[in-house]
């Protein structure tokens, strides 16, 4: 683990309150387990990094090394090509402007696939490979549920795009995201989504291989899919970004359990208003930020459960309201409230961990195994996160 740029601290008690903690071993754990699923399968792995963003957490990954990847943006694919990693994947639909710091890290022995789903793209895409002299690999996306992007399998268009890159060198096959995977509530429901998104992957490449062209990659992949999937025929690689932290959204939908989550934030409480059931925290929407998404979910979980300093949960407390730099939390299910004196120093468990991670600079990282017998948890290392786009 890296301690670069570390800031000062011993301990959870240390750091000024709020900021984020990673358990390494959660993290560790989750991430074997996917790794596991994924070898049985019989595909690659190339996981995702937009949650974590970390350089560090990205070298669990692969045992130490750099290894294929996933990112969301083109800050995430430089500062990882800068770590040595070669095979990246640009999981975003492409725009012109954006193709120069691509070629750049072309023209750096970088293999970085470009995502896009029309010809328009496609004939940009190509006039800038032929004008730097360079292959820039891109895969078609295909819509399998979603519809936030992609062509569907049976589009009339798809094998027109796929001709046009091929000519230039630049087709590298097809990708796909089961985006409806995150409101699939029973395990059959998740496999469904999984064959399906399977399914639309090899519809699409079988046409394009059908019309005479090569289709070396066939990606697919959510974190629900990725954990529910029981057969991948056709498949060449499987991405996933979530399951290394997981989040409440996973273990609402029955993902994960509640000990799998490897994100929290500590945050500090700071006031009392026994009129209104509440307890005050200094950790509001800045440090959790405003996703809800466990509010379409059997249990509504507001912005966060909480536990002690330790991890351990503390029961039926909510973290049911936020602003900008205060959080409430209240008791449900006729509990009374716990005596929580100010100053106290709590971990809050986020809905989305993408989206609380994105409020930080960086982790302080701990491990859940080390036992608590100390007032807080040792922390072990800091991990910076890659911002920007």
């Amino acid at each position: 683990m890296s301690t670069a740029a570390a800031p000062t601290a011993r301990t959870l008690a240390d750091p000024d309150t709020p900021f984020a903690v990673v358990d390494v071993h959660r993290a560790r754990r989750n991430i074997a387990r996917l790794r596991a699923r994924a070898d049985r399968l019989g595909v690659a792995l190339r996981p995702h990094v937009k949650t974590a963003k970390s350089l560090d957490a990205a070298a669990l990954l692969h045992d130490g090394g750099p290894g294929p990847v996933t990112v969301s943006t083109l800050a995430e694919a430089e500062a990882f090509a800068d770590a040595g990693h070669r095979d990246i994947t640009y999981a975003v639909g492409i725009e012109p402007h954006k193709l120069p710091r691509v070629v750049a890290l072309s023209r750096r022995g970088v293999t970085l696939r470009v995502l896009l789903d029309s010809t328009e793209q496609a004939a940009f895409v190509t006039a800038a490979a032929r004008e730097a002299g360079v292959a820039l690999p891109a895969l078609i996306e295909i819509d399998c549920d979603g519809h936030r992007g992609g062509l569907r399998p049976d589009a009339p268009g798809l094998a027109g795009i796929a001709r046009v890159l091929h000519d230039a060198g630049c087709l590298d096959g097809v990708l796909t995201h089961a985006g409806e995977s995150y409101f699939c509530h029973t395990p059959e429901e998740r496999r469904e989504a999984a064959r399906n998104e399977r399914d639309a992957a090899v519809a699409a490449a079988q046409r394009l291989r059908a019309a005479g062209l090569p289709v070396p990659t066939v990606s697919v992949g959510s974190t629900p899919t990725a954990h529910a999937a029981d057969d991948l025929t056709g498949v060449t690689e499987l991405r996933a970004g979530n399951y290394v932290f997981f989040d409440l959204v996973m273990a609402g939908l029955g993902v994960c359990d509640l000990d799998d989550l490897a994100l929290s934030v500590v945050v500090t409480v700071i006031g009392h208003r026994p009129e209104y059931g509440w307890i005050v925290t200094d950790g509001g929407w800045m440090a959790m930020s405003r996703d809800r998404g466990t509010a379409a979910q059997p249990q509504d979980q507001g912005y966060g459960l909480v536990t002690d300093l330790s991890g351990t949960l503390i029961p039926d407390l909510v973290m049911t309201a936020a602003s900008q730099e205060h959080g409430t939390l209240t008791a449900r299910n006729g509990a009374a409230l716990p005596e929580l004196p100010i100053g106290t120093r709590l971990r809050l468990l986020p809905n989305h961990a993408c989206a609380t991670a994105a409020q930080h600079h960086g982790y302080h990282v701990i491990d859940g195994t080390r036992g608590t017998a100390a007032p807080a948890p040792a922390v072990e290392a800091y991990w910076p996160r890659v911002t920007g786009w």
